[in-house]
């Protein structure tokens, strides 16, 4: 092997490898840097590969963390859908099943709050972190729609904000135990910062902490008053009258 152009000829293939270590950027950073005005380094590798006899891939992280990145997307988009189905097996309706699935923007309002403040980029494990946390605001919603119609179809209470009230504080507790347990034993991980090794945990436990927090609030303020709004029974109006 010869030494090249900060790489190696390598046999009659002539493969020549260029390191890049970009200690400050992510790696999608980098792969978006602008060579010339209209294109990127992304962009030249692929314009590299019409050249006939030459072929160049961007390697490494940036290769592992697309291929996870699409594999996380195709999952992700199945657990959304057999979540659905659930739901509309459970409620045999759709519009709680809808009111759950409004839930899931909660969680994505903390998390990235949250990577904001940070400063930190969008990894692999911020991805990771997100899934987590939408999993666990919509475990919340399932909570408090199902409690809110459990009172309304079982204990035959009238629709209204006293039913709202009255089920919202009944499961604030669980609720508050989730969010509090998850935020203590991810709060180890977001205090060690980006620690050599904690590559992953620490954007992780950042998303999944500021996710948590963002969605345990606006499930317990914002999905009571859309309950309210939009949540009634066809079948049990708020002013009627059960009879006993």
């Amino acid at each position: 092997m010869a030494p090249r152009a900060g790489g190696f000829v390598d046999g009659p293939n002539q493969r020549l490898p260029v390191i890049h270590p970009a200690p400050v950027r992510s790696v999608s950073d980098v792969a978006r840097l602008p060579l010339t005005p209209a294109t990127s380094v992304a962009g030249a590798a692929v314009t590299i590969g019409d050249v006939a006899g030459h072929h160049a891939e961007l390697l490494g992280e940036y290769q592992a963390r697309s291929l996870a990145q699409r594999r996380l997307g195709v999952f992700s988009l199945v657990a959304l859908l057999g979540v659905v189905l659930v739901l509309l097996a459970d409620f045999r309706a759709v519009r709680p099943t809808v009111l759950v699935l409004l839930t899931l923007p909660f969680a994505l309002v903390g998390g990235v709050f949250a990577v904001l403040c940070t400063g930190n980029v969008v990894s692999l494990g911020t991805l990771i972190g997100l899934v987590t946390v939408i999993g666990i605001a919509a475990r919340n919603g399932i909570l408090l729609i199902a409690h809110f119609r459990q009172l309304e179809q079982h204990e035959h209470m009238p629709f209204g904000p006293a039913l709202v009230l009255r089920g919202a504080s009944e499961r604030l507790v669980p609720i508050l135990m989730t969010a509090l347990a998850t935020g203590l034993s991810l709060l180890p991980l977001v205090l060690r910062g980006n620690a050599p090794g904690y590559e992953i945990e620490h954007p992780m436990a950042v998303v999944i902490l500021g996710g948590v927090v963002g969605s345990t609030l606006l499930n317990l303020l914002v999905l009571p008053v859309l309950h309210l709004r939009y949540g009634a029974s066809p079948a049990a109006p708020s002013d009627r009258v059960v009879s006993t």
